[in-house]
């Protein structure tokens, strides 16, 4: 059941507020990198319950006069045609779509710098396009011994031969399409080029997760090492901060193992380091911003559950690792938990045995657990959905909200003209199904005004469904699950 667990308007406030103290700690000017995600960050939705998907950009928006946006890509990421898994477009292309989206919000995106260039020629030819396009480019080098070497690093040699990009406003945001963009890099890099300028200048770090003044074993972090299972994260007590403030405070491994060359090139730079800690970087306030302990870790533990489920499909569809599997094994027993957590998968399970058929099962907000199973004319996952509207609706069960007249010759189409062997409506058409029916029946009307309860909804299917099928579910803002075997025996499953 979903339980609000966080405050997202006093998360906007807070954060924005303290991004603005950090910009006068330097004088006016920070160069800030931003972890993560900034458009769209369902993890964070997910784990703290009542966290807006928008909350880092609707912030943003709040200093828009006062903040540019920098795009930072890696050459060789272009070369390579990379593709971020959550939206099957290449990395190069989500710069572009990323441009749009900051822009229609009111933000300025400064430039776009292309980083580990080597002319490589996809780089080449998207630098091209982008300066077609209006925006401006810079390019950053591989420096020789990256990241040991400081002196070669802090010197003309090294940070020197980047381009120096050109900003106007006093909040640099420094966002990427994905890791190892080099983001950290570039600020670094506009720090020593400011300090030969005379211009002052500072840097800070926005990374949500893992939370610095969260418990290292709350649940929130160590949902946070179940999503970087396949990245080997690992959440650590900051050493550096407990020695100098004598204070317990959470980081990861990676920025902890950097702080000392960070820590070196700061004095490098400017001759003094600013921060004591990789901690003291960071500038998350949404640890304070937790208004139901319970409502949170119970979200964070179903989302550790719904992690292992996703490693377990992705291991059957073939692009999934062991490792990464038996990681968030120990993970869930470090939570606490395993899959019985986890109700609406033993429901849709028990369908199934039940049945013979394939089953899913759905929680709604009060509760209350709806299944549906495969039949002639619905998906498993088809069935559940009209079945939990018309549990919501408090619509008899025996009222057909979808009428044969309009089922019958969308099946047809699908066989006969289309050339699809399975005639069963997927979750997009029948929704597209019942809404037709609505125009004219006020009952199916009134399971149609019911979508939007879907939303934060829990939701597990006994065999794996087609990607159509957990997109239209995503849209829904429902939380799905698979076991991990297809429906068929067939090798191919498109």
């Amino acid at each position: 059941m979903y339980k609000i667990g966080f405050d997202n308007e006093k998360y906007i406030e807070m954060q924005s507020a303290h991004i603005r103290q950090r910009i006068d700690q330097f004088g006016g000017k920070l160069y800030l990198e931003f972890g993560g995600k900034l458009f769209d960050d369902y993890h964070a939705a997910r784990v703290l319950p009542g966290f807006a998907p928008d909350s880092k950009v609707r912030m943003l928006t709040q200093l828009k006069d006062e903040a540019e946006i920098v795009i930072v890509i890696n050459a060789n990421d272009i070369e390579k045609n990379k593709v971020r898994g959550d939206l099957g477009i290449t990395y190069d292309l989500d710069v572009l779509r990323l441009i749009d989206a900051f822009r229609s919000l009111g933000l300025l995106v400064g430039s776009v710098v292309l980083t580990r260039w080597q002319d490589q020629p996809a780089a080449i030819k998207f630098q091209t396009r982008l300066e077609s396009l209006g925006v401006c480019v810079y390019r950053h080098y591989s420096i020789a011994g990256y990241p040991s070497e400081i002196d070669t690093i802090v010197s003309d040699d090294g940070y020197g031969k980047n381009d120096y990009i050109q900003t106007t406003r006093s909040l640099v945001v420094v966002t990427a399409p994905g890791p190892g963009s080099g983001k950290m890099a570039v600020c670094l890099s506009q720090l020593y080029h400011d300090h030969k300028r005379g211009v002052q200048s500072g840097y800070a770090k926005f990374e949500t997760f893992p939370i610095w003044n969260l418990p290292l074993k709350h649940p929130v972090n160590i949902a946070y090492e179940a999503a970087t299972a396949d990245l080997n994260d690992l959440n650590m007590i900051d050493p550096f901060h407990l020695e100098a403030y004598g204070e317990r405070a959470v980081n990861y491994n990676r920025d902890v193992e950097i702080f000392p060359v960070v820590d070196a090139m700061f004095r490098r730079i400017s001759g003094t380091s600013p921060y004591q800690s990789p901690t003291d970087m960071g500038v998350n306030m949404a640890g304070n911003c937790i208004i139901d302990n319970d409502a949170v870790c119970d979200a964070a533990k179903m989302e550790i559950v719904r992690r292992y489920y996703s490693a377990l499909s992705n291991q059957r569809k073939d692009y999934g690792e062991g490792h990464v599997v038996e990681k968030l094994k120990l993970i869930m027993q470090s939570a606490g938990i395993d899959v019985d957590f986890r109700y609406v998968a033993e429901a849709a399970r028990a369908k199934a045995e039940l049945t013979g058929k394939p089953a899913t099962a759905i929680e709604l907000p009060d509760g209350t657990i709806v299944t549906g199973k495969t039949s002639r004319l619905l998906g498993a996952a088809s069935a559940a959905l009209l079945n939990a509207l018309k549990t919501m609706a408090k619509i008899d069960d025996r009222i057909e909200l979808i009428s044969p007249d309009i089922l019958e010759p969308i099946t047809n189409l699908k066989v006969r003209l289309l050339g699809s062997k399975n005639p069963r409506l997927h979750p997009d058409e029948l929704l597209i199904a019942l809404s037709i029916c609505a125009v004219h029946d006020p009952i199916a009307g009134a399971a149609v005004e019911q979508l939007s309860n879907l939303r934060h909804c829990e939701m597990h299917s006994s065999v794996i469904l087609s990607a159509n099928d957990e997109h239209t579910l995503k849209k829904l803002g429902i939380h799905l699950t698979c076991e991990p075997v297809y429906e068929t025996k067939r090798l191919f499953h498109g």
